[in-house]
This record gives C-alpha cells, sequence and structure tokens, in this order.
C-alpha cells in the first residue's frame, strides 16, 4: 500500500512540474519582437475591442441577480459590485497578452509588420471601417442573383424536358394504360 501511495504522490508530483512547465514552454515559442508586432497588429486591426465591454456586461448581470434577491440592498450591491470589477479591470491585460501570443504564433513578424502597415493606412482604416457594409450588400446581392439564376435554371430546364419528352405530361401515360385494356 506504501509503495502505491509512493508512486501516486510520483505522478501526481510529475504531473504538477509538467503542468507547470508546459506554460513556459509555450511562452518561450515566440520571441519579444513577434509579440511587439502582434499587440501592434491587434491595435491596428481593432479585434479585442469587442471584448471591452465584457466585463462592464458581467458586472449589471451580477448587480441586476443580486438585487433580484436583495431588492433592499440595490445601493450597497451596485457599489460593491462596482468596486469589484473596478479591481479585476487590470486583468484585461491578460486578454492582449494572450492574443498577442496567438497573433505572434499564427504569423511572422514580417507578416504582422506588413498587416499593422495596411491596417493602418488610410485603405485599411477604410476597410475595417466600411468593409461589413460591402460584405452586407454583397450578401443581398448574390441573394438576388441566386433567385434570378433559379428561375432562369427552372424555366429553362422545365422547357427543355418539356421539349425532349414530347410534350406528353406522365399523367397522359397513365390514364392511356387503362384504356388500352
Amino acid at each position: 500500500m506504501n509503495k502505491l501511495t509512493g508512486l501516486a504522490r510520483t505522478l501526481a508530483a510529475a504531473a504538477v512540474l509538467v503542468s507547470v512547465s508546459v506554460p513556459a514552454v509555450r511562452a518561450q515559442d515566440v520571441t519579444e519582437d513577434q509579440v511587439k508586432a502582434a499587440r501592434a497588429t491587434i491595435a491596428a486591426l481593432g479585434v479585442t475591442n469587442t471584448f471591452d465591454n465584457i466585463l462592464p456586461r458581467l458586472a449589471e448581470r451580477l448587480k441586476n441577480t443580486l438585487i433580484q434577491s436583495s431588492p433592499n440592498h440595490q445601493e450597497l450591491i451596485t457599489a460593491t459590485v462596482d468596486e469589484k470589477a473596478l479591481a479585476l479591470a487590470a486583468r484585461r491585460a491578460d486578454l492582449e497578452r494572450e492574443a498577442a501570443t496567438i497573433y505572434a504564433k499564427t504569423f511572422s513578424v514580417e507578416e504582422l509588420n506588413a498587416i499593422t502597415e495596411f491596417y493602418s493606412s488610410p485603405a485599411g482604416k477604410k476597410l475595417l471601417n466600411d468593409g461589413p457594409i460591402a460584405s452586407r450588400e454583397l450578401l443581398k446581392a448574390a441573394d438576388i442573383w441566386a433567385a434570378g439564376v433559379s428561375r432562369d435554371l427552372t424555366q429553362e430546364a422545365t422547357k427543355s424536358l418539356d421539349t425532349t419528352i414530347g410534350g406528353a405530361p406522365a399523367a397522359d401515360a397513365g390514364t392511356a394504360a387503362p384504356a388500352q385494356q
């Protein structure tokens, strides 16, 4: 039994060492230059801007939940949750670091610099700003085009099949058989 306990402790210690060393190895995969270039790219693209509202939304949801269960303490709940949320706001930098690491692992420094250069240019800024509008309009145009193609395909195929089949609809073939009996 003592041997099993010792083995379990050894395996647990090994698991802890592996779990501690794996993030360190991952962090070494990217250089400081890659992270710096990735941060510039992220800033140019604004990819993490959508995450700015996560903490405020979580705080509002928590306040609403707590106030529903203790409406007499609304002011205290609001002040406490706001205070705790502000204290956690510094953790937003963790997400920025993670995003930079992801971009640094995905793109080379040269690619990151090229992406940053383009999206920092007037054309790149316009693409970021107006690209979603253009994409939405393109989807509308594609829907209209597809409807027209579908209509024309149906008409042309039906016309061709009517000519090829000789205008003898399947219903006529079904009524002709009983007459021959």
